[in-house]
């Protein structure tokens, strides 16, 4: 189904559409879809638009990849129906990898991933042929390339599940989140964490890249408090609801 561009809520529902025709062609876990209506309420509460805050994250973020020696972006079914061009776009800007990596994982679905994202544009994507794991996590998620996530210094994970996250760190890893939900154990855990839609991450994340050299880089790392960070996504949630619950207390006309 196309959205008229007139509807109101255009890109809300072609995100939905394209996250429907991934389940109906079988690269998207139906689970994704919750995942996705948990991130989009709220997305209501932040505004749908990036605040000032997820652009100082976006910022470190870019901050990390740009001074990584070898950045892998993760990419589960989510990302592959909603972004595949961005992270393509992202690869091509920074040099860095691209993962597939599955909490529902088939090969079946790996294939379809990879040929998404190299449709895209991405090139040489990892994910097919795992030969290595991540140490403290049971789930096929555990599985990983060698020279791709295993060896990263940096891992890029939007839309990403918590305890990957936490076991990834735990390797010594900066990992750098997307996620809409700043109350999630991935924002909690993540080295960095961008809380802003995806579709609007990714750009952002790329666009902050090609202004920061190697030592800016470094000293936008030196001054990024992730707990603040966190602090400051939540304050903005705080004081847009403020405003509109003063909104709908004032006399109507």
């Amino acid at each position: 189904m196309t959205v008229p561009e007139s509807h109101p809520r255009h890109e809300s529902l072609q995100a939905r559409e394209a996250l429907a025709d991934g389940v109906e062609d079988g690269y998207v876990a139906p689970q994704g879809l919750i995942a996705h209506g948990r991130g989009e309420a709220f997305d209501y509460l932040i505004g749908e638009a990036t605040s000032p805050p997820a652009q100082r994250q976006a910022r470190a973020a870019a901050a990390a990849l740009v001074d990584a020696e070898n950045a892998v972006v993760s990419v589960n079914g989510n990302v592959a129906a909603l972004c595949p061009a961005q992270v393509a776009s992202l690869q091509r800007a920074l040099g860095c990898g691209v993962e597939v990596n599955l909490f529902h994982r088939s090969d079946e679905r790996v294939s379809k991933i990879t040929d998404r994202l190299a449709a895209a544009g991405c090139t040489d994507v990892l994910g097919a042929d795992p030969q290595a794991r991540i140490p403290g996590l049971d789930s096929k998620r555990a599985l990983v390339a060698e020279d791709g996530i295993h060896e990263a210094d940096c891992v890029l994970v939007p839309l990403e599940d918590g305890d990957r996250t936490e076991a990834l760190v735990a390797m010594g890893k900066t990992v750098v989140a997307v996620d809409l939900n700043p109350l999630s154990r991935t924002v909690r855990r993540a080295s960095i964490a961008v809380v802003d839609e995806v579709t609007r991450a990714l750009p952002a994340i790329e666009e902050a890249a090609d202004d920061l050299t190697r030592d800016e880089a470094a000293t936008v790392l030196d001054g990024f408090d992730s707990e603040q960070a966190r602090a400051d996504a939540l304050d903005h949630i705080r004081q847009r609801l403020g405003r509109l619950a003063d909104d709908a207390r004032s006399p109507r006309e």
